[in-house]
């Protein structure tokens, strides 16, 4: 198939064209640096610069390519994240997800696109209440913390506007926290760091409930999505939700790393603000069992223990 790839050099589109092209599909991917184009080029590539932000040049891309699937791995997130000053640090992203996610379903119409596969987000934003892992049938938080309503709220269009899309099969995946290598849980990464340094404790009870996904997973999530599954939203986690209080010091483990201190509650909102707080305490994991029967899809990494094992192994000398 011929398939168009927005955010082809992002943390899941660098794993993704590899996969795409060894499946024998003639992918198009985008990126917003010139100096990336020969980096997608290396691995069987079309490699074009885009702006996701211009609908022109998006329909222009689209247009060129004449794909029969697009897929929408568009993020802004060159940096760290604060939870602080979170609203701040996605507003790229945000945008991202409403114009953007528009600009792409506009030209994928105009283009006969017949399928149209995006990235989400799963964990904090479905509702903090009932048990502690959800299907794609549960609620979404109708009352998050201040700084994460811009993101619920990109989020929620995001997802509306694809799985809602006339005449496209749209497939959402609500990826859950990335690890792995060009993620910020690996060697060198900003969590891995914060974890060696004893700078992520675990806040109150480290009751909220976290599911992780290795990052070639999830690549290989998005190619069964190209490929098969009906239209609609799917959780894209490995098999493994846990507490904050169990996964952090596995890391801290894998890594070396004295375990992480503890603070209490009061003291975990000063430094993180309620959304930390929140997605330290209160979050709820995602259950992937959706993706498995409907994609035929499997995590390789089933659970993080053994993920992050590998992970501390690979940067261990010698």
């Amino acid at each position: 198939m011929k398939i168009f790839l927005a955010g082809a050099t992002g943390a899941v589109g660098r794993c993704l064209v590899p996969l795409l092209v060894a499946e024998g599909h003639e992918v198009t991917g985008t990126t917003r640096s010139t100096g990336k184009v020969g980096q997608l080029e290396a691995v069987g590539a079309r490699g074009v610069v885009m702006d996701g932000l211009d609908p022109e040049g998006v329909t222009a891309a689209v247009t060129a390519a004449e794909p029969e699937v697009v897929i929408h791995q568009l993020t802004g997130l060159s940096g760290g994240v604060n939870p602080r000053r979170i609203d701040r640090d996605f507003e790229l992203t945000n945008r991202l997800r409403t114009e953007g996610t528009d600009s792409l379903l506009r030209a994928a119409r105009q283009s006969g696109v017949r399928r149209f596969v995006a990235q989400s987000y799963t964990g904090w934003p479905y509702a903090r209440e009932g048990g502690p892992v959800k299907t794609e049938e549960d609620a979404l938080d109708p009352h998050p913390p201040a700084k994460l309503r811009p993101l619920l709220v990109a989020i929620r269009h995001l997802e509306d506007a694809v799985t809602q899309a006339e005449g496209i099969e749209g497939l959402v995946l609500r990826y859950g926290a990335f690890y792995g290598p060009g993620t910020s849980i690996t060697p060198g990464g900003e969590h891995w760091e914060l974890v060696t340094k004893r700078r992520f404790p675990i806040v109150g009870d480290g009751g909220g409930v976290w599911s992780l996904v290795h990052i070639d997973d999830a690549a290989s999530a998005a190619l069964a999505a190209a490929e098969r599954g009906a239209p609609g939203l799917y959780n894209v986690t490995d098999d493994e939700p846990a507490p904050v209080s169990d996964w952090v010091p596995a890391l801290a483990e894998a890594a070396g790393a004295k375990p992480p201190r503890r603070v209490p509650a009061w003291l975990g909102r000063l430094g993180g603000g309620e959304a930390g707080l929140v997605m330290l305490t209160e979050s709820r994991g995602a259950s992937n069992e959706k993706a498995k029967r409907e994609l035929g899809w499997s995590p390789r990494h089933p659970t993080w223990r053994e993920g992050f094992r590998e992970l501390g192994d690979a940067a261990s000398p010698g």
